[in-house]
């Protein structure tokens, strides 16, 4: 019996582990900085998830901790690139800088700036981040511009959404 009630812990410990990560999301902090004309942006993904993307097509997994990291730095520029992209105007592709990303217990910080050449009152963003692993990926968007406060989502059909303050 006490067998029993010593296994019960580590199986509902087990199914809680499953359950944690049953969705999937990514939420980005956009901040329009008028001074420096450029976007500064904090995206933070769930680590496994963002390995999954970085590693598909590639012979070897990717570990964004163990992976050496101009290898690691490249894939990141390069996916996001690909799937997260701001324009002053439809079908224009600012270019992104990574700036470096931290560990926050199960999930990354990921920091970039897109650099604008004049003063906007809008932006046009395509955000397919992780669509193509997770068909349910949500990507939500919380822009600071102007001392305006408005949230975004992006999803499988509504990547593209211009956003404006």
């Amino acid at each position: 019996m006490l067998r029993k009630l010593l296994l019960l812990p580590l199986l509902l410990a087990a199914t809680l582990t499953a359950w944690a990560h049953a969705y999937h999301a990514s939420i980005m902090d956009v901040r329009y900085n008028a001074q420096k004309q450029q976007l500064e942006i904090a995206l933070k993904v769930f680590t496994d998830d963002f390995e999954t993307a970085l590693s598909a097509g590639r012979s070897a997994s990717i570990d964004l901790d163990q992976s050496p990291k101009p290898l690691v730095t490249q894939l990141t520029t390069d996916l996001l690139r690909k799937s997260v992209v701001f324009g002053t105007k439809p079908g224009e592709a600012l270019p992104l800088q990574l700036l470096g990303m931290q560990k926050e217990n199960d999930a990354h910080w990921l920091y970039c700036t897109v650099k604008l050449a004049k003063p906007v009152t809008s932006v046009n963003l395509r955000h397919s981040l992780l669509l193509s692993a997770f068909p349910d990926q949500m990507n939500i968007v919380n822009l600071e511009a102007s001392g305006k406060k408005q949230s975004v989502l992006f999803r499988e059909g509504e990547q593209e959404q211009k956003i404006t303050w």
